[in-house]
């Protein structure tokens, strides 16, 4: 996969590039009900006794995937499409189409959450044009939430226009981060994470990176960063981010990347730049 950035401009609305991406776009919106009302299903069986929670976990998973490929793929096979679990009809984590569009996607992030009933999870799709992200969609199925955005046509969760915090001082922030499993308590990850615990209002780790940029969008959540994230856990969330008025880069403010495990998504104004000085002072 080449370099995937966020599109710095949108398509023109007379072209049929646009028109395509509105398609997808609906789309998007829809395959991630399905998947999420597959995971809600799912979660009501957990009370089984003949299967252990982490056999039903990946059964919910494959049915999430399922429902959003039969909303997506069967109408965009052409498209190329990059997940967490193994798509249809390909021999690893990516199927070649040969359309210009590329899918991200996430049939449930926030696994761990998940498997304990602790209701912090998500479906994420995005969408790509050309290498360039042009849409995103998170839905949180145990609220109900859809956040979904394209580039030059807003963010919104539900019918509402979503606008990144206002927050100006890193103390007054609320922020998330998400740290490696099995975290290295000598590793950069927790350094990062102990060293700003004190000088930030709270810091948390929620175990869905998908929810914490979508969260950030809202504008429920000042900062969010982590260096150990895959391209399906942030397309979507970056394109809400942006659109709702808010920055991504790396942690060390190099231009964000979504091959690159690194990110940092903020609303704040200075309280950017003093989290990327603590971030980066390692």
């Amino acid at each position: 996969m080449s370099r995937v950035d966020v599109a710095a401009a949108p398509l023109a609305s007379e072209s049929e590039e646009f028109r395509e991406l509105l398609a997808r776009y609906d789309a998007a919106c829809e395959a991630a009900r399905l998947g999420g009302a597959q995971l809600l299903d799912w979660s009501n069986r957990f009370t089984a006794r003949e299967k252990n929670p982490a056999d039903l976990v990946t059964e919910a998973d494959l049915a999430s995937q399922a429902a959003i490929f039969a909303a997506l793929r069967e109408r965009f096979p052409a498209d190329r499409y990059v997940g967490e679990e193994d798509l249809p009809e390909a021999t690893d984590s990516t199927a070649h189409g040969d359309s210009s569009f590329e899918w991200f996607v996430d049939p449930l992030d926030g696994t761990g959450n998940y498997v304990h009933g602790f209701p912090y999870f998500a479906v994420s799709i995005g969408l790509a044009y050309r290498g360039q992200l042009h849409a995103g969609v998170i839905y949180d199925p145990t609220r109900e939430e859809l956040f979904a955005g394209r580039i030059g046509g807003g963010a919104f969760r539900g019918s509402q226009r979503m606008q990144v915090s206002q927050c100006r001082a890193m103390r007054e922030a609320l922020c998330m981060a998400s740290l490696p499993i099995a975290t290295d308590p000598t590793g950069q990850a927790m350094r990062r994470f102990l060293r700003l615990a004190p000088q930030v209002q709270t810091v948390q780790r929620t175990g869905s990176a998908a929810l914490n940029l979508a969260n950030v969008a809202a504008g429920r959540v000042d900062a969010f960063w982590s260096t150990s994230l895959k391209p399906w856990d942030m397309a979507a969330g970056v394109v809400l981010v942006t659109e709702a008025g808010g920055e991504v880069t790396q942690c060390d403010g190099r231009p964000f990347d979504l091959q690159t495990p690194d990110l940092l998504a903020t609303g704040c104004g200075t309280a950017r730049d003093e989290l990327l000085t603590a971030l980066a002072d390692d």
